[in-house]
This record gives structure tokens, C-alpha cells and sequence, in this order.
């Protein structure tokens, strides 16, 4: 069988790997402690999951139009406004299932051969690979304290340029644009005619600073901008997949006609579900917030005492990305290799830091109990140790 070369391009989720080789060795009855997966552990709140059961129950189970349902779109088009002082019609908002379809279905909608897009280092697994897939190339940018500056932007762009992904709140780095920074990168990209793809899927898990949508600064910088979020992380929605997205109605077009022909609608009870989470009480987002502010200070403060690792407050999100290079040795010469072994040895999963374009780190997420991640930390602290003691 002959594959093509776009499918050989690909390379598997090691966020997912790593995840799956942690859940067959819990079958095995292995206590596994997980800081893998980037979800909440919250349950969906009761009002989203009855709206979804009330959809059934009225027969709400066909075919919708495929950018979604009318009232979500206004929910969306409201929640813009609201949060996010951006003003969109629904015919500029896109539902799709989950963000990260949004983000496939833009980045081959404005990317054609040898278009470059430009991705700050540490970045999400599948931003590469959905360039890759779109025939593009990808430029990475080197960040101070995990972030792109003015000039630095300013210096990868060529005439190839067409696309910057931000991403803030980040994964895997947890960082946070305030405005200023904002400003600079707007006026690079408005003078440049440079689209910017703004992944705010973390967006209400901010801890000290206040989130700022980079299409909000001004009307030009908002016609290059796609703004992607969802409710998969604020309402703890994972698995209902839906995201959603907004821009400037011929890109909205193009991005739905592509979704016409690849999965069509999203799920229709998603959507019912969707709708109450953005109308409903939304007193659940700051409940789950504090729960992850208070993790984040433990895990942080637990962290930097750990003799051999280097870490960087977070400012959002629910990851912490941690500098373990000090800690290699001839065996453990990666991040693939130190968790490996770190999962083996101390049945503590974690995501090597090459996936996010950085093999110097790890990513532990802190969407997990508080004993879970104590005792998590407890075992990281006693294999950092054995390490330095027993190098070989």
C-alpha cells in the first residue's frame, strides 16, 4: 500500500503517545500518576450536560447548517463583545468540532505552497504539522521567558510570510501577552499585511493578568486576525467538541465550505449544550480557576526546591514547562528518554518537551488532584534525586 507523501509528512501526537502508554500500564494496575493530559478534570457543569439531554429528548439530533446553529452563533458573537470588546456578525463566526478544527480548517484556507508561517518556540504539537499538511513552511521564533518580541518578529519576516500563530494564554509555557506586547506585534503585522491565527482556547485561565484578544487593539489588526476559542477548557467540555472562530467573512466562508466537505456540522446536541454553557451561569469558570491557581503556586513552589530543574511561573493555562537538561546524562540524553524513564521508573507521566519544540524540557499539567499531584511531585523529587546520585 502507498501512502501519500502529505500522510508520511505526519508525525503522531507525542501529548497522546505518552497519555496512551500511561493508561495501559493503569489497566495493568500500575499506580500511574498523570500530569499528561491537557484537559480539566473537572466534571461538564449539570446545566450544559441537561441542555444536552433535553436536545435529545426533543429530537434535536439532525443536520444543522454547517458553521452551526443560529442562536449559538449569536451566544458566540455575544460572549466576542462581552469579553472581548470585538464586534463580529454570525455570518463571521465558524463552529466546528473542537478549536483545534477551527485552526485546521483557517490554516488551509490562507496557506498555499510555500507560504510561511511564523510560530513562536515553544508552540502547540500540531500547529507544525497542520502547516505541514497545508503545504506550508514553518518559521520558528526564538523567545525570551517564552515570548516573541517586536524585533524578533520583525527579522523572520520575508515575502513569503503570510500567517503568525499566537497563542496566549500558551501551551505548553502557560505565558500571557499583555497589551503592550500586543501592540508591538500589531504594528509589525499591520505594516507587513501578516494574518495573525489568535488561539485563545485558555482565555479564562488567567490568574494575575487580564486577557487581551490581539483583534480588540484596532480595526486593521482585527481584519488580519482569526480569533479561535471553544468551551472545551472553560466549561470543562473536552469531549463534546466543540470550538469555534471569527474573522472577516470571506475567510469565514472559505473555512466553512472546507468543513462542508470534510465533517459537515458539528454535533447537534454539542451544540445545544455549547449554547447553555455561554448562557448560563458562568460562576463554574472562577471556581475552577482558583482551584488551578492554588495548584500552580503548590506545584511551582515545590518545583523550584528540586534540585536539578528550572522553572518559570506560569501566568495561565494549567501547565507548568520545566528545564531538566541539567539532569541528562549518557543514558537520558532527551526529553523523549527522561520521560521514558520517568514513567517507567517512577510511574509519573509527563510530555517531553521536543513535542512543543524544546527538547530541554517537559510539560506537566496541573489539571489533576491535588494528592495526585503531591504525590506526583513526591516521585519527580526522588527520581531527580537518583539521578544525580546515579548519573550512569
Amino acid at each position: 500500500m502507498m501512502l501519500s507523501k502529505r500522510a508520511l509528512r505526519i508525525n503522531p501526537s507525542p501529548t497522546l503517545a505518552i497519555t496512551a502508554k500511561a493508561k495501559e500500564m493503569k489497566k495493568q494496575g500500575i499506580d500511574i500518576i498523570s500530569f499528561a493530559a491537557g484537559e480539566p478534570d473537572f466534571d461538564t457543569p449539570d446545566h450544559i450536560k441537561q441542555a444536552a439531554i433535553q436536545a435529545i429528548k426533543d429530537g434535536f439530533t439532525k443536520y444543522t447548517a454547517t458553521s452551526g446553529i443560529p442562536e449559538l452563533k449569536k451566544a458566540i458573537c455575544d460572549k466576542f463583545k462581552k469579553d472581548n470588546n470585538l464586534v463580529y456578525l454570525p455570518e463571521q463566526i465558524l463552529v466546528s468540532n473542537g478549536a483545534k478544527q477551527c485552526l485546521f480548517n483557517i490554516i488551509q484556507v490562507l496557506i498555499d505552497h510555500g507560504d510561511e508561517v511564523l510560530i513562536p518556540s515553544p508552540y502547540w504539537v500540531s500547529y507544525e504539522e497542520m502547516v505541514k499538511l497545508a503545504d506550508g513552511s514553518c518559521v520558528f521564533l526564538k523567545t525570551v521567558d517564552f515570548k516573541i518580541n517586536k524585533s524578533v518578529l520583525e527579522k523572520a519576516i520575508t515575502i513569503k510570510s503570510k500567517v503568525l500563530i499566537l497563542n496566549s494564554p500558551s501551551n505548553p509555557t502557560g505565558v500571557v501577552y499583555d497589551r503592550k506586547e500586543l501592540e508591538s506585534i500589531t504594528e509589525v503585522c499591520v505594516k507587513n499585511n501578516i494574518y495573525v491565527i489568535s488561539d485563545e482556547i485558555y482565555e479564562s485561565l488567567i490568574y494575575e493578568k487580564k486577557h487581551v484578544s490581539i483583534a480588540s487593539l484596532n480595526e486593521r489588526i482585527k481584519k488580519l486576525t482569526i480569533v479561535v476559542n471553544g468551551v472545551s477548557k472553560a466549561y470543562s467540555m473536552t469531549g463534546w467538541r466543540i470550538g469555534y472562530c471569527a474573522g472577516e467573512k470571506e475567510i469565514m466562508k472559505a473555512a466553512s465550505t472546507l468543513q462542508d466537505h470534510s465533517t459537515s456540522n458539528p454535533n447537534s446536541i454539542a451544540q445545544k449544550a455549547a449554547l447553555a454553557a455561554l448562557t448560563g451561569p458562568q460562576n463554574t469558570i472562577s471556581f475552577m480557576k482558583e482551584a488551578y491557581k492554588k495548584r500552580r503556586n503548590y506545584i511551582i513552589q515545590r518545583l523550584q526546591k528540586i534540585k536539578g530543574l528550572k522553572v518559570q511561573k506560569p501566568d495561565g493555562a494549567f501547565y507548568v514547562f520545566v528545564d531538566v537538561s541539567s539532569l541528562y546524562n549518557e543514558r537520558i540524553k532527551d526529553s523523549v528518554k527522561f520521560c521514558s524513564e520517568l514513567l517507567e521508573k517512577a510511574h509519573v507521566a509527563a510530555i517531553p518537551g521536543v513535542a512543543f519544540g524544546n527538547d530541554r524540557y517537559i510539560r506537566l499539567s496541573y489539571a489533576t488532584s491535588d494528592v495526585d499531584i503531591k504525590k506526583g511531585l513526591d516521585r519527580l523529587e526522588k527520581f531527580a534525586k537518583d539521578l544525580i546520585k546515579n548519573p550512569i
